[in-house]
Order: structure tokens, then C-alpha cells, then sequence
């Protein structure tokens, strides 16, 4: 009986050790030398083509499913079936105060495509007014007020219907194009200049037979397409309308913080002042693959509603491209609770809090996908500091690299640490994690101990008398009543000065709950103003400062508090960034003298705290 042939390998070998197999168990072929021979040659051949027909399959099968496809055109278009369109590049947004200086005219009306530049770093970037809008003036100042602008060249492109052309396509011609700033309109015909504006359809509920709607798909290249209704779902296009669409194409992400801005001419008026409300943002590449494949599934799960905090988070990217990272959380969750509301927090790329005008844009965006009365508060990320003492132990037997250069590596390791783990909402600080790292670093490494302080800043309103909360979210360090109360307790902070007092000030706490504001006298010896300037909740890490008036702080950025957690793992709550200060980060090593041969005693470890 003949040797049946083994079909279960893909693997260009396996392949062709099973075809050989095969053939030399064939009474024909009993006498070939299948190494030597011409055969071999046949063989390898059937073997190579056997193995990309394997492989095409394997690809062909992958591409047919979202979570395997690897292709962008396949990915969108798995994306399609469940209601998706990824999101386009988008375009940097600035908001400007345009005043015309001695005006006299009674309105003023800015035209759709005026131009304004800007530069960043040597280069001139182009920013345009995306829709025309009139003003008058008010207190007898002719201003166009919070006017946005957006970076790029305004598009503008024609298409003639032709339903006999099956493969008219009305394209975005450039696949930097901003589908934002897309504008449809639908001319009678070439002789009858009338024209209709088209919107795009976000809800197929909403849309009947006389909609005059369109749709908004990806096809080749990245680019865009805008396409139409059938009389059934939306109104269909007759042969020998003209298609208009205008859209910004953008340099994506190129002219982000763009601050200063000029122009020439605004309605007639020469004589004009601009004035910056909002540095431009928001400019980004269009969504990855990745994204497509995370985001279309969640979005269809969501249905075009905001109902869960998972919704927000599939939804805000779409409508503010310039996103890192999104924290959603319940007004019951909040503290204090306030029910009703939905609570919204998010990190940009370039790490730059929202602006008001940005915020207001996303809300006005996020106003379809609300449901009944509940509304989302965009609030700021708060970063809590984390302050890292390194002191490392290593043998300089097993290393030619000075201690120097082992320091160097090892702050590489924490900087490291702290851009992969860190810097998102749901980065939690783990202590045991980053201390593995650090002995993992270098092979002549043996031990480490970091000691961890987390820190917030204050931003003292000046010459005004305040009341200022600052909430760690985490346990702070308290063995016991009145702990280390003569050193300071656990609270440190950088000077301020106080109304009515010429010496500089800090910061520390009585071990007892109590927030003190003492001067040093000869550089070491505190002396106290005030005793209760304040509390300290060590159960909930919360420091409140009672009214107090501060007209100054030595730090530019404002006062620095700091203090010891009770455990070396902290955890973000809410809108809480975690972020290691790499820049005060100290990072020391130490020759094991015993583990390399020495016979000094007395090299362990100082167990002495500061507090």
C-alpha cells in the first residue's frame, strides 16, 4: 500500500521532506537519488508552490476577520459593517479676537477662506477660517470674537452626477483632508446656480426619504468619500447636479501650540489687532489601524449613544483627535457626589491642559450622543508628582562600567519606568515592579532601596485671600500621634511669602493633623508663625490651607507640597496622573566593597529616615 502523503505541514521544509517521503516509497522512484538529482530541483519547486499557496490562504482567512485583518483596507472595511468610519487627519485649531481698529462700518463679515499665518520654528504654516460669519459692533468695537481658525489650504472640489458612470466616485482628493471641516452642497446643475447644503448622517433613525443627508466612508489610499442616499434612505442625486465639497487639507499635527498669528486684511479693514483666546490644537494623524480595531466594536456596543463611561471613552477621540488618554467617571462616584452629571477628564498628546473654547467645542460635540437630562463636566488631569530616591549597591568585579555610568543607566531604567507604566489614568505606581527593574539594569547590580515622596503644587492666588485643597488620594504615613512633629512630620514644601510678613516661609505638619508655616533662623532652626494654618487628613491624603493670603512663592510654578505616603504603591483616583519627577530624581550607586573583596565593615545600607 502506498505511503499516504502528510498534508497537516506548512513549513517549506516539512513540506518538502514530506514530498520526498512520499516519492521514495513509490516503487517508480526506488532507484532516485532525490538529493543529487534533477528530481530534487522538481521537488522544491512543488514544495515552494505548495507553500505559498499555503500562505496566501493563511493571509486570505486573516484578512477576513477584524481582530486578524493586518491590511487598512480590510480593517476599514470590517469597520463598515458595524456602522464605523475612523477618523480622518485632523486639522490644528486656534481661536482668535479679531477687532477692526476705527471702523466705521456697521457690520463687518468675514469670508470663509481668510487667511492668517503663523510660525513655528522657521516655517510658516497657513491657518483659514472655515465658515463665514458677520458681526456688529458692541460698546462701539467692531470684534469677531472667539473666531476659530484651522491650519491648511481650503479645498474645494466639483463633481458632475452620472449615473451611468458606475464608478463615480465624489473623493476627498487628499488623504490629509480634515472631514471635520467638510461642507457638502449639492448644485441644481450647471445653468441653475441653486444650491442645497447636505449634512452628514449620524443617526439612520432620524433619516426618511427626503433627508438630504450623505454619508462619509474610507476607500483607497486613506482618502474619503462622500456618497448619497437611494430615495429609500436619504435623498438620492439626479444626473447633472454638481456635487460641491470643501474641506481643509492639513499638515496634521505640524503647527500644534502655534501661539501668534498675523493677517493682512479682515472684511476691507487693513487696521486690525488679533489677539490669541486659544493656541492652536487638536492637529493629529488619522486613526491607526490599532485604533480601528479597539474603537469599532465599542462603537457599535454603544449604538451612537453616551450611556456608559466605556462610551465616552470610544466616543470623545472621534470628536478631539489631539486625545492621549480619557478618564470618565459618575457624579455618584465624584467627590463630593454630584448625581446627574458625567465627569470627564483628558490628557492630551502634547500634555497641554484644554482650553475653555476647547472644552465648550467638545461639549457642543458631545451633545448628540447624550442621553435625557445628563450632561458630561470636562475637568483638568491633576498630576501628583512622585519623588524617587535611589541609592544602589553593585560589584564592580562584574563590570567595566564606572559608577557613573551605571547611575546613567539606571535613571534611564526609571525614565523608562515612567513614560511606559505612568502618565495615564489608570497607571498605578508599583513599587516592588520598578525596584526589579532597577537591579535588572546592569548584571553587576545587586540591590537597591528608593525611598518615595509624592508631591502636589498649590497656585497661590496672589495678594488674595484664599482657601487652597490639595487631595493625594492616597494614605500618608502616620505610625502615631504627633510622629516626628520636632523634624517637620511628613509634610515639606517649597517657600512663599505671606502679606504683612517680609520672611520667607514654609510649610510642615505637627504630627497631630496640624498644617504649620515656620521660618529658618540661621539656615536650621525653625521658627513657627502659625501653628494651625491648616489640617492634614492622613487617612484620605488631604491637605486644606485655612484662608491665608500669599503674594508671592520662590518656586515659579508655584508652592510645592510634599509628602510620605504610607505605602511605596500609590494609586491614581479619578482624574489623577501619576508622573516620577525626573528631573529632581537622584540616583546614587555604591561599590559593594565586602561582595567584591573588600574587608571594610559598616558599607550596608543607612536605615536613618528623615522622617
Amino acid at each position: 500500500m502506498a505511503t499516504k502523503l502528510q498534508v497537516t505541514e506548512l513549513d517549506f521544509d516539512d513540506i518538502k521532506t514530506n514530498l520526498k517521503t512520499y516519492m521514495k516509497n513509490q516503487t517508480e522512484f526506488s532507484d532516485y537519488n532525490f538529493e543529487g538529482s534533477a528530481i530534487s530541483t522538481l521537488i522544491d519547486l512543488l514544495a515552494y508552490n505548495t507553500h505559498y499557496l499555503a500562505v496566501n490562504a493563511n493571509m486570505a482567512i486573516n484578512e477576513a476577520y477584524l481582530d486578524t485583518a493586518t491590511l487598512r483596507s480590510s480593517v476599514v472595511s470590517h469597520a463598515k459593517t458595524l456602522g464605523y468610519t475612523p477618523r480622518s487627519a485632523r486639522a490644528p485649531v486656534a481661536y482668535l479676537d479679531v477687532t477692526l481698529n476705527n471702523s466705521t462700518l456697521t457690520s463687518a463679515t468675514i469670508a470663509k477662506g481668510t487667511k492668517f499665518t503663523t510660525q513655528i520654528d522657521g516655517t510658516t504654516y497657513a491657518f483659514v477660517v472655515n465658515e463665514t460669519r458677520t458681526t456688529t459692533p458692541l460698546n462701539g468695537v467692531l470684534r469677531f470674537s472667539n473666531l476659530p481658525i484651522y491650519e491648511g489650504s481650503l479645498v474645494t472640489a466639483k463633481y458632475t452626477v452620472d449615473s451611468n458612470n458606475a464608478e463615480k466616485q465624489y473623493l476627498l482628493t487628499d488623504s490629509r483632508a480634515d472631514t471635520t471641516t467638510l461642507k457638502v452642497s449639492v448644485q441644481n446643475s450647471a445653468v441653475d446656480l441653486t444650491t442645497t447644503t447636505y449634512t452628514l448622517a449620524t443617526d439612520i433613525s432620524q433619516v426618511t426619504a427626503t433627508s438630504n443627508v450623505y454619508f462619509l466612508q474610507e476607500v483607497d489610499n486613506g482618502k474619503f468619500e462622500v456618497y448619497f442616499g437611494d430615495n429609500v434612505v436619504g435623498k438620492k442625486v439626479n444626473d447633472g447636479n454638481i456635487v460641491i465639497l470643501e474641506y481643509v487639507v492639513t499638515n496634521k499635527g505640524a503647527a500644534n501650540g502655534a501661539k501668534t498669528f498675523s493677517g493682512t486684511s479682515v472684511a476691507g479693514e487693513t487696521n486690525i489687532t488679533i489677539a490669541t483666546v486659544s493656541a492652536a490644537g487638536g492637529g493629529a494623524e488619522p486613526e491607526t489601524i490599532e485604533s480601528i480595531k479597539y474603537n469599532a466594536p465599542l462603537d457599535f456596543a454603544s449604538q451612537g449613544r453616551a450611556v456608559t463611561t466605556d462610551d465616552y471613552k470610544v466616543i470623545i477621540p472621534k470628536v478631539y483627535a489631539d486625545t492621549s488618554a480619557i478618564q470618565v467617571w459618575g457624579g455618584e462616584d465624584n467627590d463630593p457626589p454630584i448625581f446627574g452629571q458625567v465627569f470627564v477628564s483628558i490628557k492630551t498628546t502634547s500634555g497641554v491642559n484644554l482650553t475653555q473654547a476647547q472644552k465648550d467645542t467638545i461639549s457642543t460635540s458631545l451633545d448628540r450622543y447624550n442621553i435625557a437630562s445628563v450632561r458630561p463636566t470636562i475637568v483638568d488631569p491633576e498630576t501628583t508628582k512622585i519623588k524617587l530616591n535611589t541609592t544602589f549597591k553593585y560589584n564592580a568585579n562584574l563590570t567595566t562600567k564606572t559608577s557613573t555610568d551605571l547611575e546613567t543607566l539606571v535613571r534611564t531604567t526609571i525614565t523608562n519606568y515612567n513614560t511606559s507604566d505612568l502618565a495615564k489614568f489608570d497607571g498605578v505606581f508599583r513599587f516592588s515592579k520598578l525596584s526589579r527593574l532597577i537591579d535588572a539594569t546592569d548584571t553587576s547590580i545587586l540591590s537597591n532601596i528608593t525611598t518615595v515622596r509624592i508631591q502636589k503644587t498649590i497656585t497661590p492666588q496672589l495678594n488674595t485671600l484664599a482657601k487652597y485643597e490639595l487631595k493625594f488620594s492616597n494614605n500618608l504615613y502616620h505610625p502615631h500621634t504627633g510622629h516626628n512633629a520636632t523634624m517637620g512630620g511628613i509634610t515639606s514644601s517649597t517657600g512663599f511669602y505671606i502679606s504683612g510678613y517680609t520672611t520667607e516661609y514654609f510649610m510642615d505638619d505637627d504630627g497631630s493633623g496640624n498644617l504649620r508655616a515656620y521660618t529658618l533662623v540661621g539656615g536650621t532652626t525653625r521658627t513657627y508663625l502659625a501653628t494651625n494654618i491648616g489640617t492634614i487628613n492622613y487617612d484620605t491624603g488631604t491637605l486644606t490651607l485655612n484662608s491665608i493670603n500669599i503674594t508671592s512663592s520662590t518656586n515659579t510654578g508655584g508652592i510645592i507640597v510634599t509628602v510620605v505616603p504610607n505605602s511605596n504603591d500609590i494609586v491614581p483616583v479619578r482624574n489623577q496622573l501619576l508622573e516620577i519627577d525626573v528631573t529632581e530624581l537622584k540616583v546614587t550607586g555604591q561599590n559593594d566593597t565586602i561582595e567584591a573583596g573588600g574587608s571594610s565593615a559598616g558599607t550596608g545600607y543607612s536605615t536613618s529616615s528623615s522622617y
